[in-house]
């Protein structure tokens, strides 16, 4: 599980967004990001719990497996997404899911490889742990999952829906008002010809729309969702609503737009679904 979380934070956390926008030109610097932490994690190990064995097979060549595995699963991933067109958001998607599984594959593959913890048991021990009855898990195991849940319902979550959402039109600019001026030039009437003055009249109008902070944005959706986990865990299911009724309310406005609304409404119910989701995962794996 260590190495699942060092994998989450260092595809998740260690990278900028300027890396994930140009992630060819920065694969070495991804790289590198695994096979430091990967190093520091494994090194760990062999001191703490692998010390009599030789360092060179619990720690140098399970680091050279999973970054080198890792950096072929990237490039053949940036290939194939490089090909679809940018509104295939559903395709990209389904590239980020398999990505992820073939580096959990490659993890497992490695501990098999390196210290002999067999692929088909840790498999079976994890579906034991969601489904059997009075498993009993240490302080240490516990942590972990917990760890694992949060980075999967926040950043994780949260790199899912920018796939599937992309962009709204428009830089994703908030409508916020309509303004209208009146402007009347007026000039003496012929007296001979008319009574009174005429003048000419021009209208304009004027669109106002305000740019989202998207860290502001990022930032309101993992609180949302860890609310969400935590009420799930609770069986705390009508509080659910009342975030998605004050989600709703606060952007009440921009509902006139329909494209933003069914911006809206597709990020909020992903989110919910994956807050929910990993609610139960946490209550089926702690209770």
């Amino acid at each position: 599980m260590s190495l699942i979380i060092v994998h989450l934070l260092a595809d998740f956390y260690l990278q900028t967004d300027h890396m994930v926008q140009s992630k060819l030109k920065n694969l070495k610097k991804h790289i590198l990001h695994h096979f430091l932490v990967n190093t520091a994690v494994l090194t760990a190990g062999w001191l703490f719990i692998y010390q009599q064995n030789d360092t060179v097979k619990t720690v140098v060549w399970p680091v050279l497996f999973i970054t080198g595995t890792h950096l072929i699963i990237d490039l053949v991933k940036i290939k194939l997404v490089d090909q679809l067109s940018a509104r295939e958001n559903l395709n990209k998607l389904w590239f980020f899911i398999l990505d992820q599984l073939l580096h959990l594959l490659m993890l497992l593959i490695a501990l098999q490889l390196f210290f002999q913890k067999s692929l088909v048991s840790n498999v079976d021990r994890f579906i034991k742990l969601l489904f059997e009855e009075g498993r009993q898990l240490d302080a240490s195991s516990t942590i972990l999952i917990i760890v694992i849940i949060l980075i999967l319902g926040t950043t994780v979550s949260g790199h899912i829906i920018r796939i599937l959402l992309g962009s709204l039109p428009g830089q994703l600019l908030t409508f916020e008002g309509k303004y209208t001026f009146k402007n009347e030039l007026k000039e003496p009437a012929y007296p001979q010809k008319s009574n009174g003055e005429r003048a000419l009249s021009e209208q304009y109008n004027y669109m106002v729309f305000n740019k989202h902070d998207m860290s502001r944005g990022k930032l309101i959706g993992y609180i949302e969702r860890l609310l969400v986990i935590l009420l799930t865990y609770y069986g705390s299911y009508p509080a659910i609503a009342f975030i998605v009724t004050a989600k709703s309310i606060a952007r009440f406005k921009q509902m006139d737009d329909r494209d933003w609304a069914e911006y809206f409404l597709l990020g909020t119910l992903t989110s919910m679904f994956m807050g929910i989701m990993f609610g139960i995962l946490l209550r089926e794996v702690l209770n």
